[in-house]
């Protein structure tokens, strides 16, 4: 029989908290491992109780959602985080996934809603609303805000440069890459070190936010 979902939950409205812990306890494919009243418990009780999901409140006190979000970047916890929210805007909700949510939900949702938010981060997958989405990079292109056509500058990126941010947004990997455009793997990095020093980035995902901020790739 497979393990049920080890879940957290940090709220700060204890009638909310109290409530979707009764809610998921009836489903015997999940199990709450704790509950934090704000993000800063949060973030200690991950450490405590390891749990596969947390679901967090976007507003609290201490740390907010997006706060603790940014804490949980820097940790190496595996955990898989969901934000609750009340209302969110684009640029949040960007700016979420950007930090590493998995899913976001409206705390008005159906709780089938929630159920699905939770199977779906668990294989993978994100949740944005009422959907499932299959990669970040495709939740991103919907929610970063597109760029005016002044700033869709190349930035000194050749032709084939910039076939490979695409692909890179795309989520290719490298090897994938080097068969679309019958180059060698170590041709792919080597253009991926120079695009990486022009854009001023670090790491593939830095170029894909770079290049959907920015514009360098189509939104179709």
């Amino acid at each position: 029989m497979q393990q049920p979902i080890r879940i957290l939950i940090a709220d700060d409205h204890p009638i909310f908290r109290h409530g979707l812990i009764s809610i998921l306890r009836n489903e015997p494919e999940f199990t709450v491992v704790g509950e934090a009243a704000d993000g800063r418990q949060a973030l200690k009780m991950i450490q405590d109780v390891h749990p596969d999901v947390l679901l967090l409140d976007q507003v609290m006190p201490e740390l907010t959602g997006l706060e603790t979000l940014r804490e949980l970047s820097n940790s190496p916890s595996p955990v898989r985080t969901i934000l609750l929210t009340a209302g969110i805007t684009k640029e949040q909700i960007a700016q979420a996934l950007q930090l590493g949510a998995r899913g976001i939900v409206l705390k008005d949702a159906p709780t089938e809603v929630l159920f699905n938010s939770i199977r779906s981060v668990m294989t993978g997958q994100f949740w944005v609303g009422q959907n499932n989405v299959a990669d970040l990079m495709q939740a991103l292109r919907a929610y970063v805000p597109a760029a005016d056509d002044q700033s869709k500058k190349q930035f000194g990126l050749t032709a084939r440069e910039s076939d490979v941010v695409g692909s890179i947004v795309a989520g290719l990997t490298n090897r994938e890459i080097a068969e679309n455009f019958s180059i060698s793997e170590q041709t792919v990095k080597h253009h991926l070190r120079n695009i990486f020093d022009k854009l001023g980035v670090s790491n593939r995902l830095e170029l894909a936010l770079f290049a959907i901020n920015h514009g360098l790739v189509s939104r179709d």
